[in-house]
């Protein structure tokens, strides 16, 4: 298999592909395999010649997991795009190199079903479904990895030798630990996913066209719009209140709002907006809607430009909202700082939002606020490895800078914005009453330094808590030399 090395015309596009380009790494090679035969041979020669492998599809990691200068070799998943549908398995196989957008794609046009994905159609699926990741249709249908049926690994043994794996939701399958694991434990923890196999819980037969959930027809986006101007302190707290009393009573599993998907916006005041975008499915998505924006928007009593639209499912699949996913948008340094909430904001947390929110300083960022829960939290924390299952909000702290200059002023607002929020846990969400850790999909390494984690309480409690020991031991067991890492990577048991 050809190595590309900083000689090739290839090596640039490829080392430098990955959404945040805050991180950079330059392995000595980088290898593009098309069947899980040449990953087991990458893998192995990595590991022969004691150079350290890692793997990526979409390249959108948050941190600097992948892209970094201690990687040797570079695995890239991409050109592994199938997707089909597997009658022996009775359920959908997806190569790790596929899209979300292509995904979607091949689903609905081959067989009308859909996966509850990501967001930004170019996420690669090989990082996505193992991370517990959600999307625009996780109240709905839960999350991608609810659907994982088996997935196959390239794992490394004890004595050195790379082997590829299949694991099974089967109780009975001896792999069973593994395809746990990978429902929600997140990459470059026990190997290299190849394939994933996916599949209801509910289905029965093996007809491909129920053994997904049914596409939605069309999609109703909203996008509601205010002047940041308009808004003093007393006028702020109020959209965030009643979005996270509306999370609080509408995030059951049972909710007739499951269907609606919204997210608000706290944007920095320099951004000069607020706003509110989602969207319903079904027949009565625009009633939907109208009851959110007048439980959330209407009792404000400042005027408000509002936008709704039905669009096709597959293209609005393919292009969510494209003010968000603009053109440049990838080429932005970031930080993302996540958190699951059980419970709405307090008063004192909005209090600081707005503090930070009005800061007179150059600063692009805000804070985001997702709905949550639904069918997410019909499941039990144990059954999966994704164990925040009784949430209403994920809520992320986030900056952006282009130019160097920005980077420090960017780093120091959003982390004390974030340490703030959580005064009295040490500066984290620890998991409690109101927050419950974060997802491991939107890493932050700051909860691994004592500097900006004050709780005493350890990082993998925060993205795993009671799931950690089962993991450790999957780790022990499925690479036992620790060939896979990386800042926050799983670690053994001693």
């Amino acid at each position: 298999m050809e190595k590309i090395t900083a000689r090739d015309i290839r090596y640039a596009d490829l080392a430098g592909k990955r959404f945040n380009k805050r991180f950079s790494g330059k392995p000595e090679y980088i290898v593009l395999p098309t069947t899980t035969t040449e990953v087991v041979i990458a893998v192995q020669e990595a590991v022969s010649n004691k150079r350290r492998p890692v793997v990526r599809s979409g390249g959108h990691c948050l941190e600097g997991f992948v892209s970094d200068p201690t990687a040797q070799v570079l695995i890239d998943t991409s050109l592994m795009t199938n997707v089909s549908y597997d009658a022996d398995m009775g359920a959908f196989v997806v190569e790790a190199g596929a899209t979300v957008g292509e995904t979607y794609r091949r689903l609905f046009l081959g067989w009308g079903v859909v996966l509850p994905a990501g967001e930004h159609p170019g996420i690669g699926m090989g990082g996505h479904v193992l991370g517990g990741a959600f999307g625009f249709l996780c109240r709905e249908h839960g999350l991608a990895a609810d659907y994982l049926y088996a997935v196959e690994v390239v794992t490394v043994d004890a004595s050195g030798q790379a082997i590829p794996i299949i694991a099974t939701r089967e109780v009975s399958d001896p792999n069973y630990d593994l395809w746990w694991a990978h429902t929600g434990a997140g990459g470059g923890n026990f190997g290299i996913v190849t394939r994933y196999w996916l599949r209801s819980h509910d289905a029965t037969g093996t007809d491909p066209n129920t053994t997904l959930p049914a596409a939605p027809a069309t999609i109703t986006t909203f996008r509601v719009s205010w002047d940041w101007t308009l808004f003093n302190e007393s006028a702020f707290s109020q959209p965030t209140n009643n979005f996270g009393a509306w999370a609080a009573q509408h995030s059951g599993p049972d909710s007739p709002f499951r269907q609606l998907f919204s997210i608000l916006f706290l944007n920095h005041r320099n951004i000069g907006k607020l706003d509110i975008k989602g969207l319903a499915t079904g027949p009565q998505a625009t009633r939907l809607i109208e009851e959110h924006l007048a439980d959330i928007a209407e009792p404000i009593g400042i005027a408000y430009t509002k936008q709704i639209e039905e669009t096709p499912w597959l293209q609005f699949a393919l292009n969510p909202f494209p003010e968000l996913f603009q053109p440049g948008f990838d080429k932005a340094q970031a930080k993302v700082k996540d958190a699951f909430f059980r419970r709405p904001f307090t008063d004192s947390q909005i209090a600081t939002a707005y503090k930070y929110l009005t800061l007179a300083a150059p600063i692009g960022g805000g804070l985001g606020m997702a709905t949550y829960g639904g069918k997410v939290n019909t499941i039990a924390p144990g059954a999966t490895a994704s164990v925040q299952r009784d949430s209403i909000l994920d809520v992320a702290c986030n900056t952006g800078w282009i130019s160097p200059e920005g980077a420090a002023p960017s780093l120091e607002w959003v982390r004390n914005f974030y340490k703030d929020l959580f005064p009295g846990s040490g500066g984290v969400p620890v998991p409690n009453d109101q927050t419950d850790g974060a997802m491991i999909n939107h890493p932050d390494t700051d909860l691994a330094t004592a500097a900006w984690n004050q709780s005493g309480v350890p990082w993998s409690t925060f993205y795993y808590k009671e799931n950690y020991p089962r993991l450790q031991q999957v780790k022990a067991k499925w690479d036992p030399l620790n060939i896979f890492y990386h800042a926050l990577s799983i670690r053994a048991a001693q």
